[in-house]
């Protein structure tokens, strides 16, 4: 890890053993650049990570302060895997891997998005349990190319560790449409929903760097697990 990631990694683990609780203001940016021994804008970075990851919400004129990180959010906007997250926010979270198959049939969503039903792929089915509860199902298509293989061990760990640093692919952007949908019968058992069934559906479609789709993510998410933080900066437009 660099610096900045060590000192969010540091600063994770603290809130995380309560060292700084939910209301509490992490030290200021100058005495972390003391702590730490580095210089502010390493600091600033390493802020900006927790921030992004729902650790703590900067307070413009007083600082970071800490939220409680247990109301789990997931970061939709962010192309993360889950077994970073876990590693990050200590989550209490494991992986069941439910199936890894072969040229399983591509999902219409992702046909009418101009990807061949019969484009060869590695389906890898995965129930997420967070604090003993069953919080999310993900549905994913390795694209074949350029993900040619796939062991079990990169489905049970992390895909993403196993295609940067195994294959040597370097993942790039993605684009996500977020849905509120009836669950079928199998997603409901598996994520023990009850009532209505509705589930907070994730579709995805991922990039690597020279712009080639090689991933397709269906992410089933309980309602009462699932919410959705976004960064969003105003851009003005000259109107003529």
């Amino acid at each position: 890890m660099n610096k900045q990631d060590m000192i969010a990694q540091d600063l994770a683990e603290k809130i995380h053993h309560n060292l700084f609780c939910p209301g509490d203001y992490l030290p200021s940016e100058n005495k972390l650049t003391q702590l730490y021994g580095t210089s502010r804008e390493t600091v600033r970075n390493a802020l900006t990570q927790l921030n992004d990851l729902g650790l703590i919400q900067k307070v413009q004129g007083k600082g970071s302060i800490v939220l409680d990180y247990k109301k789990f959010t997931l970061p939709i906007s962010g192309i993360i895997s889950f077994q970073e997250l876990n590693q990050k926010l200590h989550m209490n979270a494991k992986t069941n891997v439910l199936n890894l198959l072969s040229d399983i049939p591509i999902p219409s969503y992702f046909v009418e998005h101009g990807v061949k039903q019969n484009q060869k792929n590695f389906f890898v089915e995965r129930l997420r349990i967070i604090d003993d509860v069953p919080a999310v199902v993900d549905r994913d298509y390795l694209l074949n190319p350029p993900i040619t293989q796939l062991p079990y061990s990169a489905a049970a760990n992390s895909l993403y560790n196993y295609i940067e640093n195994t294959l040597n692919l370097e993942i790039s952007y993605a684009n996500k449409e977020i849905t509120i949908e009836q669950a079928d019968d199998e997603i409901a058992q598996l994520l023990e929903l009850s009532g209505d069934k509705l589930v907070v559906l994730v579709r995805s479609m991922s990039f690597l760097a020279d712009t080639t789709l090689f991933q397709l993510t269906e992410s089933y998410h309980r309602p009462d697990k699932f919410k959705f933080s976004d960064f969003a900066r105003r851009q003005k437009i000259q109107l003529k």
